[in-house]
């Protein structure tokens, strides 16, 4: 099963062409296969991007509603992912990153990620460039 980071969610449902062609396809095989997985604090990390004014929607009840709808899975934040999170070291210290890092930690999770900090973390974590 693979996790996407927020933005990825974000280029995927917004068809942004940052989104690789070969990630895409990836992506695309995994929700008819092993399963996408999406932590609930990339829902936090939207509004709160919506609120900023940096993401157009409308309506982020229906925005995850829709994201859902395209089988993408929940995965909460547990005590153990929360713990994880906190425990990450030689990570950057932007929360909401920890928590997307620590579920694929936890989870056993391959995360799709364009985030250049998460990429050259030199810790055990399979990922993905999502560029590609």
């Amino acid at each position: 099963m693979i996790l996407l980071d927020t933005h990825v969610l974000l280029w995927l449902v917004f068809e942004n062409d940052r989104l690789g062609t070969r990630t895409r396809g990836f992506i695309d095989a995994a929700l008819d296969g092993a399963g996408v997985g999406l932590s609930t604090i990339s829902f936090w990390e939207t509004s709160m991007l919506v609120q900023r004014g940096r993401v157009e929607v409308a309506d982020v009840h229906a925005f995850r509603n829709d994201v859902l709808a395209l089988g993408i899975t929940e995965t909460p934040v547990t005590g153990d992912i929360a713990i994880a999170a906190g425990s990450l070291e030689g990570l950057h210290g932007d929360p909401a990153d920890r928590i997307v890092v620590a579920t694929a930690v936890v989870r056993g999770m391959t995360l799709v990620t364009a985030d250049e900090a998460i990429l050259r973390w030199k810790r055990t974590l399979s990922r993905i460039d999502a560029r590609r």
